[in-house]
């Protein structure tokens, strides 16, 4: 009976220490977006409705939650309130183990309206698997 006992810890060590786990974290949690913001040139925070012609960055921080690096693309899609999209951009690179970027896309809106701006992050623009949720916010610009 102790041997038993003595071979089914040694299997429930060597299972948990030596075999590493194949999906530790799920996958959107890989590297997720969070934040998403709108800020001016001078990195202040816009709350307020922006003007025609005054251009914004959408900002958001991505973290990599692994323990290898993630390579990444955070793509940013501008709709207007007819839903059509009207811009369209994104930016690549690659997050080291547990490294956290603040990831940010310039546009500039050039009529009065309600916009929605929608942010992606995933694997490359050939591998769209999802690194993240989407998460979107709302423009109103006069």
């Amino acid at each position: 009976m102790f041997k038993v006992i003595l071979l089914f810890v040694f299997f429930v060590l060597f299972t948990i220490l030596i075999i590493p786990p194949i999906y530790a974290i799920e996958p959107l949690d890989r590297a997720p977006a969070a934040s998403l913001r709108l800020v001016n040139v001078s990195d202040n925070q816009v709350i307020e409705h922006l003007n025609v012609n005054q251009r914004v960055l959408v900002t958001a921080d991505i973290t990599n939650n692994q323990e290898d690096p993630q390579k990444f693309v955070f793509i940013v899609q501008i709709k207007n309130d007819e839903n059509v999209i009207i811009s369209l951009g994104w930016i690549t690179g690659t997050l080291n183990p547990n490294q956290s970027l603040s990831t940010a896309r310039s546009w500039t809106p050039d009529q009065p309206g309600t916009y929605l701006a929608e942010i992606f992050v995933w694997e490359s623009l050939e591998n769209q698997d999802a690194l993240s949720e989407s998460l979107s916010i709302s423009i109103i610009t006069s």
